[in-house]
């Protein structure tokens, strides 16, 4: 049982990728809006963690990552010993912000964090973003972890509730969002926009086929192109209406001012362009278990977004259905409806009341 204080603390647990920080970084927001609450980030000094979590404002604190072999190897054998180094500092994070809750998206973090809050006797959450659950998250309602998922059938027990999105890609003012884009990236307000993303590291598959696909989109069809390529991939050639970043910070402006967006299909990138109701061909990532298709299913299945499989993605085949959706302005407007009717409610608040919740309930045992 933890100590209460007069304000909530909790700590959240997921790094590594955007699709585990983010997430996590929305239910951060909610809670000190709703509870005033003290949020503490645990993550590695090797994820994407480093740069986002204080760009936001919170307090990051580091433990050291477990990812789990898939073969009988040296790291497999070492990893009992890194268990119990990672569970001890974090143990020792958890006293030290005098946690009452923790809430983990999975992730190499999250593990480590869910045995530590076990052992203190700290209620925690467990939220599965993916259509396929983790090995951590697996662990953690198995430990007795509260489960939450985003879809059905991910694997672990719980409520479905989507998928926690900032409150300002729901509820943000879209025309100051437009208006910063286009001072931002210098747009055309007379040209439709696609918004191009391989994620934070780019996608060479997407990368090679707009390469292709510029001068066509730009110049025939007479559209303007975001493109951010990633920032270990190397810069595209430079076209008039044609604008190549490596990383793109405020994705609140670019969903705003985007007409269509060409992606991936990772659980995060999906909830975050269907709450800001943005029409999507998808492009889901080849590797894993076949969860970013999962991910973009339903989505397909209402009409508010397309599929490509990364194999068959070609520059004329971008072509042809950028093409057909934004040549088409009767689709466009009934995708970006069925966009708008899909898109969660606020996860990200219901989250933080159910951490306040068992927090409170914790601290009367």
């Amino acid at each position: 049982m933890s100590a209460r204080s007069d304000q909530l603390s909790v700590v959240v647990a997921g790094g590594g990728t955007a699709g585990h920080i983010e997430p996590a970084l929305a239910v951060a927001e909610s809670l000190v809006e709703r509870h005033g609450a003290r949020v503490t980030a645990l993550g590695s000094r090797r994820g994407l963690e480093r740069d986002l979590v204080p760009e936001r404002g919170f307090d990051l604190r580091f433990i050291d990552p477990v990812p789990v072999p898939r073969r009988l190897n040296l790291d497999l054998l070492k990893l009992p010993w890194r268990i119990a180094v990672a569970v001890h500092q974090a143990r020792k994070i958890l006293t030290e912000v005098k946690a009452d809750a923790l809430i983990g998206f999975g992730g190499y973090v999250s593990a480590p964090a869910y045995l530590a809050a076990r052992t203190l006797g700290i209620p925690f959450l467990v939220h599965e973003a993916n259509a396929k659950a983790g090995m951590a998250n697996k662990l953690g309602t198995r430990l007795g972890g509260i489960g939450y998922n985003a879809v059905p059938g991910s694997g672990i027990p719980g409520r479905v509730v989507g998928i926690p999105v900032r409150s300002g890609l729901r509820e943000g003012d879209s025309a100051e969002a437009i208006a910063r884009a286009r001072k931002l990236w210098d747009l055309d307000p007379e040209r439709k926009t696609l918004l191009v993303t391989g994620g934070s590291q780019g996608a060479v598959s997407i990368n090679k086929a707009v390469a292709g696909a510029v001068d066509k989109l730009t110049d025939t069809v007479g559209i303007q192109i975001l493109h951010a390529y990633g920032k270990r991939n190397t810069a595209p050639t430079e076209h008039a209406h044609y604008l190549p970043h490596p990383y793109i910070g405020d994705m609140a402006a670019a969903y705003a001012v985007a007409d269509l967006i060409v992606c991936r299909s990772g659980a995060m990138t999906v909830a975050e362009v269907t709450a800001s109701g943005l029409p999507a061909v998808y492009v889901p990532l080849p590797h894993g278990n076949g969860e970013q298709a999962l991910n973009a299913t339903e989505v397909v299945e209402i009409g508010a977004a397309r599929i490509i499989d990364d194999a068959d993605l070609t520059s004329e085949r971008l072509i042809e259905e950028v093409t057909q959706i934004l040549g088409d302005d009767k689709q466009l407007v009934a995708m970006k409806a069925a966009a708008h009717g899909h898109a969660a409610g606020d996860t990200a608040g219901l989250l933080a009341d159910a951490l306040a919740a068992v927090a409170a309930d914790n601290s009367k045992e």
